[in-house]
């Protein structure tokens, strides 16, 4: 393949990513070749560019693409997916913002008022934090042809779910593990519940329960009714009743056996109806200073040896077929209406804020 010279959108686009990409939270994931490292706008001028292969494959010769990924997934999860990727694309650079999701929001936002983002690709969360990015025209548009490799109900045609977390619920030892969520309401039992202002996992249980005949938001009302207290996170659910501090809470099923596998005294239970699965999906950003690359690297992380390295890393997996975290044999799942939860966002979280107040 020909080389070229960077145009100097590029150039642009480089030189405000590495005055940008400079926080606490942003972390530069370097080349395995220090030559190949960043020495200034002239050098970034005079590197060549050379296309990546097809979607998840091997790039063709030495690349100097560069692609930058936003996410809010946790670095146990992406550095592997990252140095996997590279190994996989001598020579690509992969710079890396990560924050929650809120965060995660104000970064974008603020690329936006400061000319345009500057991510390639994005790895969410959740679904409605994705839409959200889709219906302002950032993201989307493009799927790998092999995403029909992940579920139905975790793709769309502008994003795929790369990784799930399933809420769970986690109790101390020695106090009633529930068998279902309407255990949680007993008189009597501490409970912990996390913010679903502050993450998307419990606004995505919000979601489910409000829609769910059988609960209605109501059920959070009872919660409260009988002690119930909120925290910010499910990891603050977890090691509040760790602690004992709480008898039981909903967290992430991740977050509640770490803590069992750390020594603490914890059960995790996945209650009837089901654990609720929150997937997080990953898009290519439109308008990409190098999309084939992006391409490339979206392509990886849902082919089926992307999926491996998530399991491997600690995380579920979308794909079926992939040996990942623990799944109890038989453990009901169910699954938030995102359309539904993205429609009533606003009222949902002010009748939940009006019993929890916040």
């Amino acid at each position: 393949m020909t080389a070229q010279s960077a145009p100097p959108a590029y150039i642009a686009r480089m030189s405000a990513q590495l005055s940008s990409l400079s926080g606490a939270s942003s972390h530069r994931i370097r080349p395995k070749h220090p030559a190949l490292a960043w020495i200034g706008l002239a050098a970034i001028g005079a590197l060549p560019l050379a296309a990546c292969g097809g979607d998840g494959g091997q790039s063709e010769g030495a690349a100097s693409d560069t692609i930058t990924v936003y996410t809010c997934v946790s670095d146990e999860t992406i550095q592997p997916i990252i140095s996997d990727f590279r190994d996989k694309n001598p020579g690509t650079e992969v710079d890396l913002f990560r924050a929650p999701t809120g965060e995660l929001n104000a970064r974008v936002a603020a690329d936006k008022r400061s000319g345009g983002l500057r991510a390639d690709v994005i790895w969410a969360c959740d679904p409605l934090t994705m839409q959200a990015y889709v219906d302002q025209g950032l993201v989307g548009g493009w799927v790998p042809d092999d995403a029909s490799g992940i579920p139905a109900d975790y793709r769309t045609d502008d994003y795929v779910g790369a990784h799930i977390l399933y809420m769970v619920a986690v109790s101390h030892d020695g106090s009633k593990a529930p068998k279902s969520w309407d255990d949680l309401t007993d008189p009597g039992e501490k409970v912990a519940v996390p913010d679903p202002s502050f993450a998307a996992s419990a606004l995505g249980a919000l979601g489910y329960f409000a829609d769910s005949p059988d609960y209605g938001v109501q059920f959070y009302d009872e919660l409260k009714h009988n002690g119930a207290v909120q925290v910010s996170s499910p990891d603050d659910v977890t090691v509040g009743v760790a602690q004992g501090v709480y008898d039981a809470g909903i967290t992430i099923a991740t977050s509640a056996y770490k803590a069992q596998q750390d020594g603490s005294p914890v059960q995790v239970a996945w209650p009837e109806p089901g654990a609720i699965a929150i997937y997080g999906p990953v898009a290519l950003v439109k308008n990409s200073a190098d999309e084939k690359a992006a391409k490339n690297f979206v392509g990886y992380v849902v082919s089926k040896e992307g999926q491996t390295t998530v399991a491997e890393s600690g995380a579920y997996p979308t794909m079926e077929g992939i040996d990942g975290p623990t799944v109890p044999e038989g453990a009901p799942v169910v699954l938030p209406d995102w359309k539904s939860i993205g429609q009533q966002k606003d009222r949902l979280l002010s009748e939940y804020q009006s019993i929890f107040g916040g």
